[in-house]
Order: C-alpha cells, then structure tokens, then sequence
C-alpha cells in the first residue's frame, strides 16, 4: 500500500556493501557503506522540519556503528536556517565523539549557502566522494571549536539545539565568543558570569516579553536581539546575513 509522500525502502546492492533508499517528504537519502565509513547521498530539500529529523536519525542510525560519516550534497536543491544548523549539530557531534564529517559533491544552491554563511571554511567540502573518504586517514582540524578572536560576547537562547548550533558557528565566525542554552535561568547565570554585551533570543522565544522582562532584570545593560519566529525556515544565506548586520549595527 503506497502512502502519500512516503515509499517502502528499497535495498540496491553495491561492491562495497546495501544501499537503502528511504524517502520522507522532500528529501531522499541513500546509504552506502566503505569499509568503516558510511556515505549517505541526500537528494531533495534539507529544511526544518521532517527532512532535518530524518537526515539527523540516518546518520544516528549508522552511527551506532561508525563515526566516520561522508555526505553526498550533489542533489540537495534547498537549505533552509533550520536544516543547515542540523548539518552544524551533526558535524559538531561526530567531532566530539571522536568522528568526523565530510561533505562533497555540493550542488552549486549549498555551496552558495556556504559562502554566504562563512561555513565553507568548517565543511571544507570535498570534490568526490572518493576524495571524501579518503581524508579520514588524515587527523581532523580543531579550528572551528576555538572561538575566533573576539570583541564582544553574546549569549544565545533558544529551545533548539539545531539553531543554537547555528546560531554560534555563524556568529563565532563574525568574530563573537559566544555561549549558547536552551533555559532562561543559565542565560541569566551567563550573563553574570560572562558579562555578554548581547542577547540572541531564538525563534522559540519569539514574543515571550516575560522571559526578556526577566532577563532585562538581572542583566540590564545587555542589549537583547529577539530573532523572527521563521527564522528556522527562512534562507539560510539571507537570514545569516541580515542577523550579522544586525548584530554588528547593535555591537558597534
């Protein structure tokens, strides 16, 4: 029985192991394995939502096995806010777990998005998948963990790690140092301790004036930035830019 906007998995044998095709709204992901190493090609629209929940339980689902992650962007012909700060997330996690994640093949729509959010320089996208796979034998950089040389500091706040992940790769490459939470009450331990010049409240946020109040109270001379509540699913390249001008315009 077919279901609107899902399909059965398909299996497609390949020398080097299975590839499974699943398909969930508007994205398509295939998997292929390389010895310790899982590449996954994606084809469609990588975007808040569904499609950003289904690329994050692929790799978690192969990732119980391997750490070592390659993906193929060479079909993804949409990325919004949301579904590149998933990208960011993943990639911070397999580092942190000792893994790594290489991107490669990009179609020309990401590596726009890339560029314009200063991201390029963290992916460092590959030109093949077998290029990809074959940087797993050098080490992996730490450049993006360090935050880059600072004049202010700014403290995020929002409900979603994707965005919180975002939202602090975007902006330590801008030149913060930035802490990100998920609850008011660190935000305002933060503020205390870091003495932030800045406040970033993230979409979930949107509207919430008790929490600013509360926040304005204890921290009164940091300057609060409330982001749109589509900020996740607008484009990434054009929200990236518009938030770090406006940052920038608050923090001169």
């Amino acid at each position: 029985m077919k279901h609107k906007g899902l399909t059965r998995p398909r299996i497609h044998r390949f020398a080097a192991g299975f590839c499974y095709s699943y398909a969930s709204m508007q994205l398509n992901i295939q998997s292929q394995t390389a010895g310790d190493i899982v590449v996954l090609r994606c084809r469609g629209r990588i975007v808040s939502g569904d499609e950003a929940r289904h690329l994050q339980s692929e790799i978690e689902k192969h990732t119980r096995l391997t750490k070592s992650v390659v993906l193929n962007l060479g079909e993804v012909t949409y990325l919004d806010s949301g579904g590149l700060g998933s990208l960011v997330r993943i990639f911070g996690i397999l580092r942190a777990a000792r893994g790594d994640l290489r991107i490669c093949q990009v179609s020309p729509f990401v590596e726009q998005v890339l560029q314009a959010t200063n991201l390029l320089k963290v992916f460092q996208p590959c030109a093949s998948e077998q290029d990809a796979i074959a940087t797993f034998s050098a080490k992996p950089g730490s450049a993006h963990d360090a935050p880059a040389p600072s004049s202010a500091r700014i403290v995020c706040l929002d409900s979603s790690p994707d965005v919180l992940a975002y939202l602090k790769i975007l902006l330590q490459g801008s030149g913060y140092e930035v802490f990100t939470t998920r609850y008011l009450s660190d935000a305002v331990s933060l503020a205390v301790g870091t003495k932030p010049r800045l406040l970033v409240c993230g979409p979930s946020w949107h509207g919430n004036n008790a929490a600013a109040e509360k926040f304005r109270e204890s921290s009164p001379s940091v300057q609060l930035l409330h982001l749109p509540a589509d900020f996740s699913t607008s484009e990434a390249d054009h929200a990236s830019r518009h938030l770090v001008d406006r940052v920038r315009s608050m923090l001169v």
